[in-house]
């Protein structure tokens, strides 16, 4: 018997369960998890990199109880590679292994035309689920309980993909050839992240609910971090705050991330500052910026950053 669908019972729920994975979710987050999990419909989830989309799908699934399966795209992403192939090598080597049944299934045929009739009467026993690779669509689709289906960074997938995705997501059903049509049982969460590497297509927007994420202000990415490292000081966390949201408004090649705020503070931590100088924060600052660029342009700021208080 399938297991019963996991849900959220309300919006406050939402908000609740994530915290307590220690992801600090505002009201508009939770509605649109609410409503995805109500409504079954996907989320399309667009922000900047580092700004937790990702992370939002997994701590759905974890608050939910239930599996994350993920599809990475990038470009040449293709059906085969994201809803099922059937395993050639397997499929080659039992027919080595069962050559002398095969020649018993030729022998006797009188013409070319009726050896491959025979052959491809035998067909269906090599295109079968013994032979069938699910890749991470199909899998989602023949779960035995709702699961959450993370497709991630969908824009640097090729439009063509997005249609075929497109298609895939409006009916919870794929066909195969050899097998027929599987519809899903349990219809799976869906959560799309973009990072705008491309507009994504209408169709696919006025499919799924919004969901724009850009990086948290102070209070909140305090409450995140505070939340991963109960352990650091409250008064070093609203120092790698402070500095780090002062970083994201410089014009830099990669904005730091919410990760890299954890990871430095983390590290600070580990070193047991007490406060971020210009010294530690310029031998540390490598855990934030990761291109010299970038560094070399904070480096400039750091005085005027530093001297700036709350």
């Amino acid at each position: 018997m399938a297991s019963p669908a996991p849900t959220f019972s309300s919006i406050d729920d939402v908000m609740e369960r994530l915290a307590r994975l220690g992801y600090i979710a505002d009201r508009r987050i939770a509605t649109a998890l609410f409503l995805a999990d109500r409504m079954h419909k996907p989320i399309l989830v667009e922000g900047p990199a580092g700004c937790g989309k990702t992370e939002l799908a997994k701590v759905a699934a974890a608050s939910l109880g239930t599996e994350l399966i993920r599809l990475q795209c990038y470009e040449g992403l293709d059906e085969a590679k994201a809803l099922y192939e059937w395993e050639y090598p397997k499929q080659l080597l039992y027919t080595q292994v069962l050559r002398d049944k095969i020649g018993e299934v030729l022998a006797g045929a009188a013409t070319l035309r009726e050896a491959v009739e025979r052959l491809v009467a035998q067909e269906d026993a090599f295109f079968s689920e013994n032979f069938l690779l699910p890749r991470p669509l199909l899998r989602a689709i023949r779960a035995d309980r709702r699961v959450v289906l993370l497709i991630d960074e969908v824009d640097r997938a090729e439009a063509e993909f997005e249609a075929f995705l497109l298609e895939v997501l409006s009916d919870f059903q794929v066909s195969i050839p050899e097998l027929g049509t599987i519809r899903a049982a349990h219809v799976p969460m869906v959560i799309l992240t973009s990072n705008n590497a491309r507009e994504m297509t209408d169709a696919l927007k006025r499919r799924c609910l919004y969901l724009h994420l850009s990086y948290p202000d102070a209070a909140r990415e305090q409450a995140i971090v505070a939340a991963r490292l109960p352990d650091a000081a409250p008064a070093l966390i609203a120092e790698v705050v402070r500095v780090v949201q002062a970083l994201r408004r410089l014009d830099l090649k990669k904005l730091p991330s919410i990760s890299e705020t954890l990871e430095w503070t983390r590290a600070l931590a580990v070193l047991n500052a007490e406060h971020i100088d210009r010294d530690l924060c310029e031998q540390t600052l490598n855990l934030v910026l990761k291109y010299e660029g970038d560094l070399s342009r904070a480096r400039d700021e750091l005085d005027r950053i530093l001297s700036v208080r709350p």
